[in-house]
């Protein structure tokens, strides 16, 4: 490991802002394209297969490099692989913006997700090493946790807004000034040296898994539309069961894998992931099918649902930053186990409501959904960047957030099949009883494998750091 000059004070807080931006950019993405695909559609011919892959392949291109991207910055340095995943999601927003074709935004979009997958990691090792101190830095990753809850919330706000005004394309043209400015105030706020690994990427490793995780999600989301037994569709499960067995057999045996198996010894990062993996595949699911429900049950219009669903990610922004306050004062186990168990009951109710009862009767639902949500993740990104070294945090915040993005796109695939298998109430009942389990499945697992307040520490980062050693041969 090189270790370089430690980051001077001064200008971390105005490095999180920039951060925050970046990162609050990334996040919008995905809602305000949702929101613009009826505009898309009226003036780019498209089948509403191709529509639903407007933004089905911006997440899945994210989910599929972000296991590269964090050992990218660890080992090339991570300000830099910032500075140019920052710079090539704006380029390639100019070029969403200026597609020609459905098939052109389709190539577009996939690469914008691939320069986004790069920020999402690397911006939380930036944030463990610009804040050391565990209170410190708890209390940073609260804070881009609310960034992202703001994205979520005021994506579609913003997008309905901006389309009514200017169009879809004015979505895509809005990030390049936002992250032409946060590429300004990084480049000289950010310090340059943090800590960097000598090692190669793993190529092979990356082939396989981006097979096994397209394949899999191309036949969850086209299964009810093409057929189950349709030659694409068994031909993805087909590659997905070769490439996924593949790619874990590769990892136990590649000499610098991309994903070091040994970090999963740690019980802290088998719960972080497993916690974020669950979670957003319930809040995901759950803002599928509840948008479809105000929609088809409720008549309401795109810019009313975005409204009605201020509250389910107001209170992630804001629980968010209650959350880094927890940690700090109780550790991860309290709010993690507490979250889990509020995100399930909300789950719960939302699976039992009727047909015919409207926002009044759910609101709060949402309203608990999203601080459990918020209580849960941020305290086990917390406790998964206490359990490593600082110069595995690229890699380790690029597993646990793989987790978390494959979590929504399998949450919205799923939700989606029960609902074209099942129709829209019994579907949805089912898809969130499911969704309800899982989570209270994560609560257990935290119950049982985090660790009380000061019993975790440099232990647990020497042993991650002797497992992720062992396994990638260094």
């Amino acid at each position: 490991m090189l270790s370089e000059k430690p980051p001077s004070r001064g200008g971390n807080g105005l490095s999180l802002l920039f951060l925050g931006l970046a990162v609050f950019v990334v996040y919008a993405g995905t809602t305000m394209a949702d929101v613009a695909l009826p505009a898309v559609r009226d003036e780019l011919p498209a089948t509403p297969a191709q529509l639903r892959w407007v933004a089905s392949v911006y997440v899945l291109a994210s989910a599929c490099l972000l296991l590269s991207a964090g050992t990218l910055g660890d080992v090339l340095g991570r300000k830099r692989v910032f500075l140019v995943g920052l710079t090539g999601f704006g380029a390639t927003s100019a070029w969403c913006a200026s597609a020609s074709s459905i098939e052109m935004l389709l190539v577009a979009r996939a690469a914008q997700g691939a320069f986004g997958s790069v920020l999402i990691p690397v911006s939380l090792a930036l944030v463990a090493a610009l804040f050391p101190d565990p209170a410190a830095r708890a209390r940073a990753i609260g804070i881009g946790a609310g960034f992202c809850g703001l994205a979520l919330g005021m994506g579609p706000v913003l997008g309905g807004l901006v389309v009514d005004g200017w169009g879809w394309r004015a979505i895509f043209w809005l990030n390049v000034p936002v992250t032409a400015a946060a590429l300004v105030g990084l480049r000289f706020s950010l310090p340059d040296g943090q800590p960097r690994r000598a090692r190669r990427l793993d190529v092979t490793g990356q082939l396989l898994f981006i097979v096994a995780a397209a394949a899999t999600v191309f036949a969850l989301a086209e299964g009810n539309d093409q057929g189950w037994t349709s030659t694409p569709v068994a031909v993805s499960y087909a590659l997905a069961a070769v490439a996924l067995p593949g790619f874990l057999w590769w990892e136990a045996r590649a000499g610098e894998p991309m994903l070091p198996l040994g970090l999963f010894r740690n019980p802290v990062v088998v719960t972080a992931c497993t916690v974020n993996l669950l979670s957003l595949f319930g809040l995901y699911a759950a803002m599928s099918l509840v948008a479809q429900r105000m929609y088809e049950l409720e008549q309401l219009t795109a810019t009313q649902i975005a409204v009605r669903f201020l509250v389910l990610n107001g209170a992630i922004a804001v629980a968010s930053c209650v959350a880094a306050v927890m940690v700090v004062r109780t550790g991860p186990r309290i709010p993690v186990v507490t979250g889990t168990l509020g995100s399930g009951a909300a789950l719960l109710g939302l699976a039992l409501l009727g047909p015919a009862e409207g926002y009044g009767a759910y609101w709060w639902l949402l309203a608990l959904l999203g601080t459990g949500i918020s209580l849960a993740a941020a305290p086990a990104t917390v406790a998964l960047l206490g359990a490593v070294p600082v110069a595995w945090a690229g890699t380790a915040s690029g597993v646990s957030n793989t987790f978390r993005q494959l979590g929504s796109v399998l949450g919205v695939a799923a939700s989606g099949a029960t609902v074209s298998a099942q129709g829209l109430v019994s579907g949805t009942t089912s898809a969130l009883f499911l969704a309800a389990g899982l989570a209270l499945t994560a609560a257990l697992l935290a119950l049982v494998l985090l660790r009380r307040r000061g019993e975790a520490g440099a232990a647990d980062a020497r042993g991650v750091e002797q497992a992720a050693g062992v396994a990638s041969g260094v």
